[in-house]
């Protein structure tokens, strides 16, 4: 006999703990055993539950040694030199401690321990203090940067297991930065360069530094683990909780430590499993507290879409994309800086047209990768603040200001590789909207010439793939506004009915194929926006003016806008394209060519039945 589940439902999956994207997402740091001896500025050596940690601050410099066995610390052999800010390599029976600070300079001594004691041995070449250092091996390591008369350095030597030599230098000077992996394969991050902290991060092949991915949060730093797997944590000027994992080309924020601390201690040989001990909490306390990240083995996936119950919080859950947790980051810039182009496409595929840059408008079309931008086949015709539809391999670029006098009627069609000039609009104007695909597409307000015409109109164009037709006006007209959605359904938002520089206007209007309905306002009446969407019921809009360039990022749920996480730079006159999970926007009027990325994770939300 069927089951009732078998012909209406569906089987819910029953968890302990909520789903994850992989288990370093879900990893969290877990309270270890407390040092003997509270210290900062101290160095390490092994693997979480085998640790060697020596040297630093107690306030007096140090020479202790302490061996962790993944439970508690014991005192063991002093170094025979105590010192701080040094570099450490190797395991708990097999290490080695190189350069640090003792008075009154920086110091070049290198010492191994043996699992019962230390010994000197050959000193680096450069005497310093602050350096970063990486390797699992006591015989083969590499140490690099630092600090030393007559400053910041950019030296790196690599450790044979008898003397240092000199190799390819760092590319950016840095004191107090993390390190991990091996002689021949490391990863250098953060550090300062007194001033700035920094978010550098170079990768070393065994011959040369090469600069990869920044760390998101610029800082002093520490850090464990190998080239393709490494974490960061802890650091800054006064102290930081900061948790990020590399996986061999970007970094990502995880769960924060217990405590914020700089000039920790850290080992560990992998991004799952590390120590973090020592170190200095704000304001200023000597700590020995020691922190244990763990990732675990299995987990359950997150999937978008999916719906489970929570045995542990005693609550059904669902997998989504809540644009309120999206965020703006740093994307790849323009090769030419501008604002009033049109853009289509998302964050990892789009295409800028057009625009004003520098002496006037330009022709410039740009493709972007997802990392950085190419220039590509120009407009026929130069031109700005037109109206775009479509995506970056299929996309229509119409009206607009050309660079002789009056508002150009000319639309020309992107196939991906040239443009070509195809039927014309009817009314000639520019600060319009476009909205949909190249086959399909509407074309909203503006302004039109001459002076003694109004300022902006409502005209509605739509195009079906080769000519425009006029239908229905906005009930506001206006320019400079952002429009989302397809042909038939559709929302127009923001823009000016008055001169420029003057208040922007607040209204949302929907299409609904044939008519414009008064819709929720925007929280911030403005003009110049940005907007993403091929929705009419879910939409962004970004940046913009208000009494000055914005950079209010507000989404709509097909009834209201709220205000959700901010650009990091104002601007205006800046395009926008992608959808509300997925979003690009680049330039603006004073010819920026800096671009930001919208995305939004995929979580795990509590059902609220109501």
């Amino acid at each position: 006999m069927s089951k009732y589940k078998e012909i209406k439902g569906f089987k819910v999956q029953t968890l302990a703990t909520d789903t994850a994207a992989s288990g370093l997402s879900s990893a969290t740091w877990a309270s270890g055993g407390t040092m003997n001896t509270a210290r900062t500025w101290l160095a390490g050596a092994g693997i979480q539950t085998a640790s060697l940690a020596f040297g630093g601050e107690e306030p007096a410099v140090s020479g202790k040694t302490e061996s962790y066995n993944g439970s508690s610390w014991t005192e063991v052999a002093d170094l025979n030199l105590a010192r701080y800010a040094l570099a450490g390599s190797g395991t708990y029976t097999a290490a080695l401690a190189y350069g640090g600070y003792a008075a009154p300079s920086p110091r070049a001594q290198t010492e191994v321990w043996n699992g019962s004691a230390w010994t000197e041995v050959s000193d680096l070449n450069t005497a310093r203090y602050g350096l970063g250092g990486s390797s699992t091996s006591s015989t083969a390591a590499i140490a690099f940067g630092g600090d030393a008369p007559p400053g910041v350095q950019t030296v790196a030597e690599t450790w044979n297991g008898s003397s240092w030599t000199e190799v390819g230098d760092l590319n950016t000077a840095r004191k107090e930065l993390g390190g991990s992996g091996t002689s021949t394969a490391a990863l250098g991050f953060g550090g300062t360069s007194e001033p700035p902290l920094r978010a550098n991060t170079e990768s070393w092949d065994g011959s040369s530094w090469t600069e990869v991915s920044d760390i998101n949060t610029a800082r002093q730093a520490m850090g464990s683990g190998t080239q393709p797997s490494t974490l960061a944590f802890g650091g800054g000027a006064t102290g930081v909780a900061n948790t990020e994992a590399w996986n061999g080309s970007s970094w990502t924020e995880l769960a924060d430590l217990a405590t914020a601390r700089k000039s920790i201690g850290a080992t560990g040989v992998n991004n799952t499993s590390a120590l973090a001990f020592g170190g200095n909490a704000p304001p200023n306390t000597i700590t020995g507290i020691t922190e244990e990240w763990t990732a675990p083995s299995t987990f359950s996936k997150i999937n978008l879409g999916q719906v489970y119950y929570n045995s542990g919080s005693n609550a059904f859950k669902v997998t989504a994309q809540p644009v309120a947790g999206g965020s703006w980051a740093s994307g790849g810039s323009l090769n030419t800086g501008r604002g009033y182009t049109g853009m289509e496409g998302d964050s990892t595929a789009a295409i800028c047209i057009g625009g004003y840059g520098g002496p006037g408008n330009t022709a410039d079309t740009e493709l972007y990768d997802g990392t950085s931008w190419t220039e590509v086949n120009n407009l026929n015709v130069a031109r700005s603040a037109m109206g775009s539809a479509g995506t970056y391999t299929a996309a229509l670029a119409f009206a607009g200001n050309p660079p002789t006098p009056g508002y150009s009627v000319l639309n020309e069609q992107w196939d991906g590789t040239n443009w070509t000039e195809v039927g014309d609009v009817n009314v000639a104007r520019y600060g319009s909207a476009g909205i949909g695909t190249s086959t399909a597409a509407l074309y909203v307000a503006g302004r039109i010439r001459p002076a003694s015409e109004p300022f902006s109109i409502g005209n509605n164009e739509s195009w079906n793939g080769s000519s425009w037709t006029e239908i229905s006006n906005i009930n506001t007209g206006r320019i400079q506004l952002g429009g989302t959605g397809i042909q038939t359904a559709a929302i127009v938002m923001g823009g000016t009915t008055t001169p420029p520089q003057a208040t922007g206007v607040a209204n949302n209007e929907s299409w609904d194929g044939s008519s414009w309905t008064e819709l929720g306002d925007l929280n911030s009446a403005r003009y110049a926006v940005g907007s993403s969407s091929t929705s009419y019921t879910d939409a962004l809009v970004f940046g913009g003016y208000i009494t000055s360039p914005s950079s209010v990022t507000e989404s709509w749920d097909g009834t209201s806008w709220t205000e959700v996480n901010d650009l990091s730079t104002a601007r205006n006159f800046a395009a926008g394209a992608g959808t509300t999970t997925d979003a690009i926007v680049a330039g603006n009027s004073a010819n920026s060519a800096s671009s930001e990325t919208w995305t939004t994770s995929v979580s795990n939300s509590t059902i609220t039945v109501s």
